[in-house]
C-alpha cells in the first residue's frame, strides 16, 4: 500500500496489525509499540494514519500514550477494558444506538447472576461491599453522593464475583446510563423515603448472598433495579 493512499482505511492496517501481534503473543500488556515513523514505514501507510489509530486504542483503553524520551514515553500496551468500554456504551446511550431499555436489560441479566454466583460460591471478599453499605447510611448524603456510593455497591458485588468481563461490562453499563440515574433520582418526590428504601434493600441482597441463598438474592437484585428505575421514570413498571 502506498502511504496514505486511502486515508479513510490506512489506519485500520495499523489496527489491525496491533490485532494481530496481540492474538499471536508478539505483543502483551506492558509492551512498548514501536515509534510511528518505525509503523508508518513497515505497515505502508503516513504518520497522520498511526497517529490517529493510536488515539483510537487510547480510548479504547489498550494502549498509554506519553511524550519524552523516559522509559514511560510512547505507546504502552496497558489493556484497561472498563475505560474503553465505559466510553463505547456511553456514547452508543447517547447517540441512541443502545435503547436505555436494552441497557437496563443488560444490567439485570449480569447482576443476576452476580448475585447468584456470590451466594452460591461463598468464597468471596465483601469487605469493601460492606464498607459501601456503612457509608450509605449517612443521612446527609446527597442524592448524587448517595448514588455514587450506590454505583460502588453493585460494581463491587461484580469485582467480588472475580470474573473480569462481567465487572468490566458493568462498569460500562453504570457509567453509560449515569446521568440517567442521577436525573431520575430528582423526578423522585420523596427521596429521603427512596433512599431508605434503597438501603434497606441493599442490606436484604446482602443478606442473601451472606445465608447462601441464591435464588432470592437475584430475586431481590431485579426487584431493587426495576423498581428504581420505574420510580425514577427511566422505565416503565
Amino acid at each position: 500500500m502506498a502511504a496514505d493512499t486511502a486515508p479513510a482505511r490506512a489506519w485500520r492496517v495499523v489496527l489491525e496489525k496491533i490485532e494481530s501481534d496481540l492474538l499471536e503473543g508478539r505483543l502483551a500488556p506492558g509492551d512498548r509499540l514501536p515509534p510511528e515513523r518505525e509503523l508508518a514505514a513497515t505497515l505502508g501507510v503516513g504518520r497522520s494514519s498511526v497517529r490517529e489509530a493510536l488515539r483510537v486504542l487510547e480510548v479504547m483503553g489498550l494502549i498509554r500514550t506519553a511524550t519524552g524520551s523516559g522509559p514511560t514515553s510512547g505507546a504502552i500496551i496497558i489493556a484497561t477494558p472498563r475505560g474503553g468500554l465505559a466510553a463505547l456504551l456511553r456514547l452508543q446511550v447517547a447517540a441512541q444506538g443502545f435503547p436505555l431499555a436494552d441497557v437496563v436489560a443488560t444490567r439485570l441479566l449480569l447482576e443476576e447472576w452476580v448475585v447468584g454466583h456470590l451466594a452460591t460460591d461463598g468464597a468471596h471478599d465483601l469487605a469493601d461491599v460492606r464498607a459501601t453499605l456503612r457509608a450509605m447510611e449517612d443521612r446527609t448524603l446527597t442524592a448524587d453522593e448517595f448514588l455514587a456510593l450506590d454505583a460502588h455497591f453493585h460494581l463491587g458485588l461484580a469485582d467480588a464475583s472475580g470474573n473480569a468481563v462481567v465487572g468490566a461490562s458493568m462498569a460500562g453499563l453504570r457509567t453509560a446510563i449515569e446521568s440517567y440515574v442521577q436525573a431520575g433520582a430528582r423526578r423522585i418526590e420523596d427521596w429521603d423515603a427512596a433512599a431508605a428504601r434503597l438501603r434497606t434493600e441493599h442490606r436484604d441482597i446482602l443478606q442473601a448472598i451472606d445465608s447462601g441463598e441464591a435464588d432470592l438474592a437475584r430475586s431481590l437484585v431485579h426487584d431493587h433495579i426495576t423498581g428504581y428505575y420505574a420510580a425514577a421514570g427511566l422505565t416503565r413498571g
